[in-house]
């Protein structure tokens, strides 16, 4: 709670200072005006993967074609420390970006803390008027919008066609079949059917949402991982290892997959459209058309895959704010969210981009589309990104064997009561 008062007050210090110096003023609706044209720096913190970066500078610095009296400073954030360094320049306010990428699950939290500024009122009305709404909604945070959709996404299966089509299967449909298509994969080429990722509990969710399970119950205030359907996801992922249908590890998932998958040494992985460009410069996907994806194989219950993304904010603590907001309108256009999916197979989070051509002719966008429109949306609360860390240490622990999966979803709830405090 500190902390929020503490970044309120700065924005109200920057705020005056920037009156008094005749920068920016604020109108009435709290959108920025400037007053004249746009200039000056864009610091843009940027979290997408080694083979999305290259692009989206490039995109991003085109900006300037628009406005050329503003700089675009470029900064690519690994994933996987953003989070933490993101609350941390915001918090001390020392070098922080003026527009962040953030995970659909970190905006609530950032908000709530007093970290991000609202987005202008005249741009908010086009993001519900204009995007996807399940995406739109990830940006809003106690009845106001502080971010912008950039990308949606889900978790599919990646398979190898030509793998698959020797051992004599199909893309398995359910957990069951996937274990039969892995047996006779591993029969014809020696090969083990799935890389099962075990260091990252966001490739856990399929599992106990296929279980018929979910993380919270935000409506009632009650955790629900540690329940009879968070055990069974529990249990689920670990079958698959110990059936010996999959392989896994517990550190540096992302890199040990991606190689097993594009060398041939797995057949399948769960993934998703983030991975489709990496995927390509693999040796087994020279020709493109070899991979192919599907949906994630179902649980005893159902199929289930997690709503993902990523959102562009404004810190509001920002001395630009006007060029920023410019910045992520230009960003999240159907101009540049068509480039992303021509160019990386990213999916466009404006409802109209589907209609245009690059997009309709995207086989990943036309596959990854109906599965996000199926995908199951996460409770947008500001703890949201706080609960992946300890179900990150007792996914690991499950899928590896170091603990049983009764105890690793116990474990987990009992994290999780201690984050979600009065919660059940």
């Amino acid at each position: 709670m500190r902390r929020g008062i503490a970044a309120t007050a700065l924005v109200a210090t920057l705020a005056l200072a920037a009156t008094a110096c005749g920068g920016d003023t604020k109108g009435d609706g709290g959108e920025t005006k400037a007053g004249g044209e746009l200039s000056g720096t864009v610091t843009w913190w940027d979290t997408s993967n080694d083979a999305e970066k290259a692009s989206f500078q490039k995109i991003a610095e085109a900006f300037t074609a628009k406005h050329p009296k503003v700089t675009v400073k470029y900064v690519n954030v690994p994933y996987g420390d953003a989070q933490n360094k993101v609350k941390n320049a915001f918090s001390s306010g020392a070098d922080a970006p003026d527009v962040i990428r953030a995970d659909v699950g970190w905006v609530a939290d950032l908000a709530s803390l007093g970290y991000l500024d609202e987005v202008p009122a005249d741009q908010a009305k086009k993001v519900d008027a204009e995007f996807l709404p399940q995406a739109a909604a990830s940006g809003r945070f106690d009845g106001k919008t502080y971010a912008v959709p950039q990308v949606i996404d889900t978790l599919g299966l990646f398979y190898n066609k030509k793998m698959l089509a020797d051992a004599g299967v199909q893309p398995p449909k359910t957990l069951e079949e996937l274990k039969t298509a892995a047996a006779a994969i591993k029969a014809k080429s020696g090969k083990t059917g799935l890389y099962l990722r075990g260091d990252d509990s966001y490739w856990f969710l399929p599992f106990i949402y296929g279980e018929g399970g979910d993380l919270v119950d935000a409506k009632t205030k009650t955790v629900t991982v540690d329940n009879a359907a968070g055990v069974k996801g529990f249990k689920a992922a670990r079958d698959l290892v110990t059936s010996g249908a999959a392989v896994t590890n517990a550190t540096d998932g992302w890199t040990n997959m991606q190689t097993a998958f594009k060398s041939g040494e797995v057949a399948m992985m769960i993934n998703g459209p983030w991975a489709v460009a990496d995927s390509y410069a693999g040796e087994q996907f020279k020709d493109k058309s070899n991979l192919g994806v599907a949906a994630v194989p179902a649980g005893s219950v159902k199929a289930g895959a997690p709503q993902g993304g990523h959102d562009l904010a404004v810190y509001a603590g920002s001395k630009n704010t006007a060029a920023a907001h410019a910045f992520v309108e230009y960003m999240t256009s159907q101009e540049v969210q068509v480039q992303s999916a021509k160019e990386l197979s990213l999916l466009p989070t404006r409802t109209a981009a589907y209609e245009q051509p690059d997009v309709k002719n995207s086989e990943m966008v036309q596959f990854f589309k109906p599965a996000v429109d199926k995908a199951v949306e996460r409770a947008w609360i500001p703890e949201n990104g706080s609960l992946f860390e300890p179900l990150k240490v007792e996914y690991t622990k499950a899928v590896t064997g170091t603990s049983s999966p009764e105890d690793a979803a116990k474990a987990a709830g009992a994290e999780f009561r201690k984050i979600l405090k009065g919660w059940k």
